[in-house]
Protein backbone atom coordinates (compact mmCIF):
# COMPACT_ATOMS: atom_id res chain seq x y z
CA UNK A 1 0.00 0.00 0.00
CA UNK A 2 1.60 3.75 -0.71
CA UNK A 3 2.50 6.03 1.64
CA UNK A 4 0.74 8.95 1.88
CA UNK A 5 1.42 12.29 0.97
CA UNK A 6 3.01 14.51 4.00
CA UNK A 7 0.32 17.03 5.10
CA UNK A 8 1.29 20.86 3.25
CA UNK A 9 2.71 23.03 5.11
CA UNK A 10 0.79 26.40 4.84
CA UNK A 11 2.34 29.76 5.28
CA UNK A 12 2.49 33.53 4.33
CA UNK A 13 6.47 33.40 3.09
CA UNK A 14 8.64 30.45 2.54
CA UNK A 15 12.22 31.24 2.14
CA UNK A 16 14.16 29.18 0.52
CA UNK A 17 17.90 29.18 0.98
CA UNK A 18 19.22 29.92 4.83
CA UNK A 19 22.13 31.70 4.01
CA UNK A 20 23.01 35.47 4.91
CA UNK A 21 20.40 36.84 2.33
CA UNK A 22 17.50 34.48 3.43
CA UNK A 23 18.25 34.97 7.25
CA UNK A 24 18.20 38.62 7.25
CA UNK A 25 14.99 37.95 5.14
CA UNK A 26 13.20 35.93 7.85
CA UNK A 27 14.76 37.67 10.97
CA UNK A 28 13.28 41.16 9.45
CA UNK A 29 9.71 39.74 8.79
CA UNK A 30 9.55 38.48 11.72
CA UNK A 31 10.28 41.29 13.51
CA UNK A 32 8.20 43.75 11.51
CA UNK A 33 5.19 41.21 10.58
CA UNK A 34 4.91 38.39 13.95
CA UNK A 35 1.42 37.93 12.67
CA UNK A 36 2.86 35.91 9.61
CA UNK A 37 3.83 32.55 9.14
CA UNK A 38 6.90 31.90 7.69
CA UNK A 39 8.86 29.36 7.28
CA UNK A 40 12.98 29.20 6.17
CA UNK A 41 14.01 26.08 4.48
CA UNK A 42 17.81 24.98 4.24
CA UNK A 43 19.45 22.01 3.39
CA UNK A 44 22.48 22.05 5.78
CA UNK A 45 22.48 21.10 9.36
CA UNK A 46 21.67 24.38 10.06
CA UNK A 47 21.78 27.91 8.75
CA UNK A 48 24.48 30.35 7.65
CA UNK A 49 26.82 27.83 6.01
CA UNK A 50 30.67 28.35 7.50
CA UNK A 51 31.28 31.59 6.81
CA UNK A 52 32.59 35.28 8.07
CA UNK A 53 31.13 38.39 6.70
CA UNK A 54 32.36 41.72 7.51
CA UNK A 55 31.24 45.36 6.63
CA UNK A 56 31.18 48.79 7.09
CA UNK A 57 29.48 51.00 9.65
CA UNK A 58 28.85 53.51 6.41
CA UNK A 59 27.35 50.33 4.70
CA UNK A 60 24.22 49.95 6.48
CA UNK A 61 21.83 53.25 6.61
CA UNK A 62 21.37 54.10 10.40
CA UNK A 63 17.61 53.41 10.06
CA UNK A 64 18.87 49.67 9.46
CA UNK A 65 21.39 49.08 11.96
CA UNK A 66 18.23 47.45 14.17
CA UNK A 67 18.94 44.28 12.23
CA UNK A 68 22.99 43.71 11.88
CA UNK A 69 23.49 45.23 15.38
CA UNK A 70 22.58 41.86 17.01
CA UNK A 71 24.90 40.10 14.68
CA UNK A 72 28.13 41.20 15.19
CA UNK A 73 30.36 39.54 16.94
CA UNK A 74 33.32 41.77 16.60
CA UNK A 75 34.30 45.24 15.78
CA UNK A 76 36.89 47.49 15.36
CA UNK A 77 37.58 51.70 15.07
CA UNK A 78 39.14 51.23 11.93
CA UNK A 79 41.35 49.23 9.37
CA UNK A 80 44.28 49.31 7.64
CA UNK A 81 45.30 48.52 3.84
CA UNK A 82 49.19 48.01 3.06
CA UNK A 83 50.90 48.18 -0.48
CA UNK A 84 54.39 48.07 -1.76
CA UNK A 85 54.49 52.01 -2.39
CA UNK A 86 51.85 52.74 -0.08
CA UNK A 87 50.18 51.91 3.29
CA UNK A 88 47.73 53.63 5.14
CA UNK A 89 44.73 53.35 8.39
CA UNK A 90 41.26 54.49 7.79
CA UNK A 91 38.99 55.47 10.36
CA UNK A 92 35.50 53.75 9.40
CA UNK A 93 34.37 51.21 11.93
CA UNK A 94 34.40 47.50 10.82
CA UNK A 95 32.17 44.64 12.16
CA UNK A 96 32.16 41.09 11.56
CA UNK A 97 29.23 38.60 11.92
CA UNK A 98 29.89 34.87 11.83
CA UNK A 99 27.36 32.46 10.90
CA UNK A 100 27.30 30.54 14.01
CA UNK A 101 25.75 33.82 15.16
CA UNK A 102 23.23 34.10 12.48
CA UNK A 103 22.01 30.29 13.23
CA UNK A 104 22.04 31.15 16.69
CA UNK A 105 19.31 34.14 16.13
CA UNK A 106 17.42 32.53 13.99
CA UNK A 107 16.42 29.49 16.40
CA UNK A 108 15.88 31.98 19.47
CA UNK A 109 13.42 34.57 16.89
CA UNK A 110 11.50 32.08 15.08
CA UNK A 111 9.23 29.20 16.49
CA UNK A 112 10.68 25.94 15.86
CA UNK A 113 7.51 25.04 13.27
CA UNK A 114 9.34 28.09 10.84
CA UNK A 115 12.83 26.44 10.47
CA UNK A 116 13.43 23.37 8.59
CA UNK A 117 16.66 22.00 8.00
CA UNK A 118 18.50 18.99 6.39
CA UNK A 119 16.14 19.50 3.71
CA UNK A 120 16.51 19.36 0.16
CA UNK A 121 14.67 21.50 -2.36
CA UNK A 122 12.81 19.68 -5.46
CA UNK A 123 11.31 22.40 -7.19
CA UNK A 124 10.63 26.04 -7.05
CA UNK A 125 7.33 28.49 -7.94
CA UNK A 126 6.00 31.89 -7.14
CA UNK A 127 3.77 29.78 -4.53
CA UNK A 128 4.96 26.84 -3.58
CA UNK A 129 8.09 24.80 -2.27
CA UNK A 130 8.31 21.15 -3.44
CA UNK A 131 10.80 19.22 -0.69
CA UNK A 132 12.18 15.80 -0.55
CA UNK A 133 10.11 12.91 0.59
CA UNK A 134 7.13 14.90 -1.51
CA UNK A 135 6.65 17.45 1.37
CA UNK A 136 4.81 20.64 -0.04
CA UNK A 137 5.18 24.08 1.06
CA UNK A 138 1.84 26.00 0.35
CA UNK A 139 2.98 29.63 0.67
CA UNK A 140 1.41 33.16 -0.19
CA UNK A 141 5.16 34.10 -1.27
CA UNK A 142 8.35 32.01 -2.53
CA UNK A 143 11.69 33.88 -2.22
CA UNK A 144 14.47 31.78 -3.13
CA UNK A 145 17.82 32.68 -1.80
CA UNK A 146 19.97 29.53 -2.71
CA UNK A 147 22.99 30.86 -3.65
CA UNK A 148 24.59 31.44 -7.53
CA UNK A 149 21.88 30.45 -10.45
CA UNK A 150 23.83 29.96 -13.62
CA UNK A 151 26.82 32.17 -14.10
CA UNK A 152 27.37 31.09 -17.67
CA UNK A 153 25.03 34.22 -18.30
CA UNK A 154 27.52 36.79 -16.86
CA UNK A 155 30.84 37.71 -18.12
CA UNK A 156 32.85 37.12 -14.77
CA UNK A 157 36.31 37.39 -13.07
CA UNK A 158 36.64 35.65 -10.24
CA UNK A 159 37.14 36.78 -6.67
CA UNK A 160 38.48 33.30 -4.77
CA UNK A 161 39.65 32.52 -1.13
CA UNK A 162 41.14 30.15 1.57
CA UNK A 163 40.57 31.49 5.71
CA UNK A 164 41.95 30.41 8.44
CA UNK A 165 40.91 31.27 12.02
CA UNK A 166 44.10 30.45 13.99
CA UNK A 167 44.72 29.86 17.65
CA UNK A 168 48.09 31.40 18.47
CA UNK A 169 50.30 30.11 21.49
CA UNK A 170 51.14 34.03 22.10
CA UNK A 171 48.93 37.20 21.79
CA UNK A 172 49.51 38.96 18.66
CA UNK A 173 50.15 42.38 18.22
CA UNK A 174 47.04 43.48 16.31
CA UNK A 175 44.49 45.84 17.30
CA UNK A 176 42.68 46.59 13.99
CA UNK A 177 41.94 44.29 11.22
CA UNK A 178 44.09 45.21 7.83
CA UNK A 179 41.69 44.89 5.06
CA UNK A 180 44.02 44.56 2.67
CA UNK A 181 47.60 43.57 3.08
CA UNK A 182 49.28 43.54 -1.19
CA UNK A 183 52.62 43.37 -0.06
CA UNK A 184 52.28 40.12 -0.37
CA UNK A 185 54.10 38.08 -3.52
CA UNK A 186 51.50 38.05 -6.00
CA UNK A 187 49.85 34.95 -7.71
CA UNK A 188 47.51 34.39 -10.52
CA UNK A 189 46.20 37.77 -10.65
CA UNK A 190 45.47 40.58 -7.93
CA UNK A 191 46.61 38.55 -4.80
CA UNK A 192 46.38 40.14 -1.04
CA UNK A 193 45.87 38.78 2.72
CA UNK A 194 42.69 39.62 4.78
CA UNK A 195 43.28 39.95 8.61
CA UNK A 196 40.63 39.86 11.61
CA UNK A 197 42.33 39.76 15.16
CA UNK A 198 40.10 37.84 17.18
CA UNK A 199 40.85 38.43 20.45
CA UNK A 200 43.96 38.71 22.01
CA UNK A 201 45.29 34.78 20.57
CA UNK A 202 43.05 34.62 17.87
CA UNK A 203 43.54 35.81 13.73
CA UNK A 204 41.69 35.71 10.98
CA UNK A 205 43.44 35.16 7.86
CA UNK A 206 42.31 35.01 4.24
CA UNK A 207 44.14 34.40 0.70
CA UNK A 208 42.52 36.17 -1.26
CA UNK A 209 42.91 36.58 -5.49
CA UNK A 210 41.20 38.26 -8.43
CA UNK A 211 41.48 35.39 -10.92
CA UNK A 212 40.71 34.92 -14.28
CA UNK A 213 39.76 31.46 -13.73
CA UNK A 214 37.27 30.27 -10.72
CA UNK A 215 39.94 27.14 -10.03
CA UNK A 216 41.10 27.24 -6.49
CA UNK A 217 43.72 25.05 -4.70
CA UNK A 218 42.94 24.87 -0.95
CA UNK A 219 46.24 23.06 -0.43
CA UNK A 220 48.52 25.57 -1.81
CA UNK A 221 46.09 28.54 0.06
CA UNK A 222 46.82 27.26 3.12
CA UNK A 223 50.44 27.00 2.62
CA UNK A 224 50.65 30.53 1.71
CA UNK A 225 48.57 31.32 4.53
CA UNK A 226 51.25 29.46 6.91
CA UNK A 227 53.78 31.27 5.53
CA UNK A 228 52.49 34.71 5.79
CA UNK A 229 51.80 33.92 9.95
CA UNK A 230 55.53 32.43 10.42
CA UNK A 231 56.31 35.68 8.04
CA UNK A 232 54.28 37.62 11.06
CA UNK A 233 56.07 35.58 13.96
CA UNK A 234 52.53 34.19 14.86
CA UNK A 235 53.10 30.32 16.69
CA UNK A 236 50.20 28.44 15.51
CA UNK A 237 48.80 26.00 17.92
CA UNK A 238 45.89 24.72 15.62
CA UNK A 239 43.39 25.91 12.61
CA UNK A 240 39.84 26.40 15.03
CA UNK A 241 38.26 26.78 11.22
CA UNK A 242 38.30 27.25 7.61
CA UNK A 243 36.37 28.61 5.05
CA UNK A 244 36.81 28.77 0.91
CA UNK A 245 34.93 30.54 -1.64
CA UNK A 246 34.92 31.49 -5.19
CA UNK A 247 32.55 35.02 -5.95
CA UNK A 248 31.78 36.05 -9.46
CA UNK A 249 33.27 39.67 -9.87
CA UNK A 250 31.12 40.76 -12.68
CA UNK A 251 31.86 42.82 -15.82
CA UNK A 252 29.05 42.36 -18.02
CA UNK A 253 26.50 40.11 -19.17
CA UNK A 254 22.80 39.05 -19.65
CA UNK A 255 20.96 39.94 -16.45
CA UNK A 256 17.34 38.59 -17.40
CA UNK A 257 18.95 35.18 -18.63
CA UNK A 258 20.60 34.78 -15.49
CA UNK A 259 17.92 35.60 -13.52
CA UNK A 260 15.55 32.95 -15.08
CA UNK A 261 18.04 30.87 -14.43
CA UNK A 262 17.22 30.79 -11.30
CA UNK A 263 13.81 29.33 -10.61
CA UNK A 264 11.97 30.82 -13.31
CA UNK A 265 9.11 33.60 -12.24
CA UNK A 266 10.26 33.33 -8.58
CA UNK A 267 11.44 35.92 -6.45
CA UNK A 268 15.10 36.03 -5.63
CA UNK A 269 17.25 37.70 -2.97
CA UNK A 270 20.86 37.71 -2.62
CA UNK A 271 23.61 36.09 -5.46
CA UNK A 272 20.50 34.15 -6.49
CA UNK A 273 19.24 37.63 -8.03
CA UNK A 274 22.58 39.14 -8.34
CA UNK A 275 22.44 41.25 -5.51
CA UNK A 276 25.94 41.38 -4.95
CA UNK A 277 28.71 44.69 -5.39
CA UNK A 278 29.72 44.12 -8.77
CA UNK A 279 33.62 44.65 -7.49
CA UNK A 280 33.58 43.85 -4.01
CA UNK A 281 31.48 40.58 -4.67
CA UNK A 282 29.86 41.57 -1.05
CA UNK A 283 26.25 40.54 -0.74
CA UNK A 284 25.81 41.72 2.81
CA UNK A 285 24.56 45.87 2.51
CA UNK A 286 22.22 44.51 -0.68
CA UNK A 287 20.92 42.16 1.77
CA UNK A 288 19.96 43.94 5.05
CA UNK A 289 18.41 46.90 2.24
CA UNK A 290 16.35 43.82 0.52
CA UNK A 291 15.23 42.25 3.65
CA UNK A 292 13.82 45.44 5.28
CA UNK A 293 12.24 46.85 2.14
CA UNK A 294 10.64 43.44 2.02
CA UNK A 295 9.61 43.36 5.82
CA UNK A 296 8.09 46.50 4.96
CA UNK A 297 5.42 45.15 2.28
CA UNK A 298 1.82 45.64 2.66
CA UNK A 299 1.82 41.57 1.45
CA UNK A 300 3.56 38.74 -0.15
CA UNK A 301 1.72 37.90 -3.05
CA UNK A 302 4.12 35.73 -4.97
CA UNK A 303 3.87 36.95 -8.66
CA UNK A 304 4.19 40.69 -6.67
CA UNK A 305 7.23 39.54 -5.07
CA UNK A 306 8.43 38.22 -8.07
CA UNK A 307 8.10 41.68 -9.75
CA UNK A 308 9.13 43.58 -7.44
CA UNK A 309 12.53 41.99 -6.50
CA UNK A 310 12.94 41.54 -10.59
CA UNK A 311 12.29 45.11 -10.84
CA UNK A 312 15.02 45.94 -7.59
CA UNK A 313 17.52 43.30 -9.74
CA UNK A 314 17.27 46.13 -12.82
CA UNK A 315 17.79 49.06 -10.67
CA UNK A 316 20.72 47.48 -8.93
CA UNK A 317 22.34 46.13 -12.07
CA UNK A 318 21.98 49.56 -14.09
CA UNK A 319 23.50 51.54 -10.51
CA UNK A 320 26.40 48.83 -11.38
CA UNK A 321 27.50 49.66 -13.93
CA UNK A 322 30.30 52.40 -13.30
CA UNK A 323 31.61 49.45 -11.45
CA UNK A 324 31.21 47.01 -14.01
CA UNK A 325 33.65 49.39 -16.14
CA UNK A 326 36.00 49.36 -13.16
CA UNK A 327 36.22 45.49 -13.19
CA UNK A 328 37.03 45.28 -17.20
CA UNK A 329 40.04 48.06 -16.50
CA UNK A 330 41.18 45.16 -13.35
CA UNK A 331 40.81 42.08 -15.55
CA UNK A 332 41.60 43.22 -18.62
CA UNK A 333 43.37 46.28 -19.24
CA UNK A 334 46.28 45.39 -16.75
CA UNK A 335 48.84 42.58 -16.96
CA UNK A 336 47.63 40.04 -13.70
CA UNK A 337 50.76 41.16 -11.53
CA UNK A 338 49.84 44.70 -12.08
CA UNK A 339 46.63 45.46 -10.76
CA UNK A 340 47.61 45.96 -7.40
CA UNK A 341 48.62 48.99 -8.63
CA UNK A 342 44.92 50.25 -9.39
CA UNK A 343 43.74 49.29 -5.55
CA UNK A 344 47.34 50.65 -4.59
CA UNK A 345 45.69 54.25 -6.67
CA UNK A 346 42.14 53.93 -4.99
CA UNK A 347 43.31 53.93 -1.47
CA UNK A 348 45.19 57.31 -2.05
CA UNK A 349 41.44 59.22 -2.19
CA UNK A 350 39.86 60.63 0.41
CA UNK A 351 37.70 58.95 3.23
CA UNK A 352 34.49 59.65 2.38
CA UNK A 353 34.76 58.06 -1.51
CA UNK A 354 36.29 55.15 -0.35
CA UNK A 355 33.29 54.65 2.24
CA UNK A 356 30.45 55.16 -0.25
CA UNK A 357 32.44 53.01 -3.09
CA UNK A 358 32.09 50.07 -0.89
CA UNK A 359 28.55 50.94 0.23
CA UNK A 360 27.68 50.63 -3.34
CA UNK A 361 26.64 54.51 -3.63
CA UNK A 362 29.35 56.17 -5.37
CA UNK A 363 28.14 59.67 -6.27
CA UNK A 364 29.06 61.43 -9.42
CA UNK A 365 32.11 63.45 -8.41
CA UNK A 366 33.21 60.33 -6.63
CA UNK A 367 32.74 58.24 -9.92
CA UNK A 368 34.79 61.24 -12.01
CA UNK A 369 37.86 61.10 -9.27
CA UNK A 370 38.35 57.56 -9.64
CA UNK A 371 38.81 57.83 -13.32
CA UNK A 372 40.33 61.05 -13.18
CA UNK A 373 43.81 61.06 -14.08
CA UNK A 374 46.37 58.74 -15.49
CA UNK A 375 45.23 55.36 -15.06
CA UNK A 376 47.52 52.82 -13.05
CA UNK A 377 47.05 50.36 -16.74
CA UNK A 378 47.94 51.42 -20.18
CA UNK A 379 45.71 54.02 -21.41
CA UNK A 380 44.85 52.65 -24.94
CA UNK A 381 43.64 49.15 -23.01
CA UNK A 382 41.68 51.60 -20.57
CA UNK A 383 40.17 53.36 -23.46
CA UNK A 384 39.19 50.12 -24.75
CA UNK A 385 37.60 48.89 -21.26
CA UNK A 386 35.84 51.66 -20.39
CA UNK A 387 33.90 51.39 -23.88
CA UNK A 388 33.77 48.28 -23.91
CA UNK A 389 29.96 46.32 -24.26
CA UNK A 390 28.86 44.34 -21.85
CA UNK A 391 29.71 40.60 -23.29
CA UNK A 392 27.02 37.84 -23.64
CA UNK A 393 27.33 34.61 -23.30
Amino acid sequence: MPLAAPTPIKCDLAIVGGGLAGGLIALAVARQRPELKIVLVEQEAHFGGNHIWSFFASDIAPEHRWLTAPLVTYGWSGYDVHFPAHSRSLDNIYYTIESERLDWLLRHNLPASSLLTGRTVKAVSPRLVVLDGAQRINAGGVIDARGVADYHHLDCGWQKFTGQLMQLSEPHDLTRPIVMDATVEQHDGYRFVYVLPFGMDKVFVEDTYYSDKPDLDRRVMAQRIAAYADGKGWQVERVLREETGVLPVVMGGDLENYWASGSGRTAKAGARGAFLHPVTSYSLPDAVRNAIYISELPDYDGDRLNLLMRQRAQEHWKGGSFYRILNRMLFRASEPGERYKILERFYRLKPGLIERFYAGQSTGSDKARILSGKPPVPIGKALQAIRARKKKR
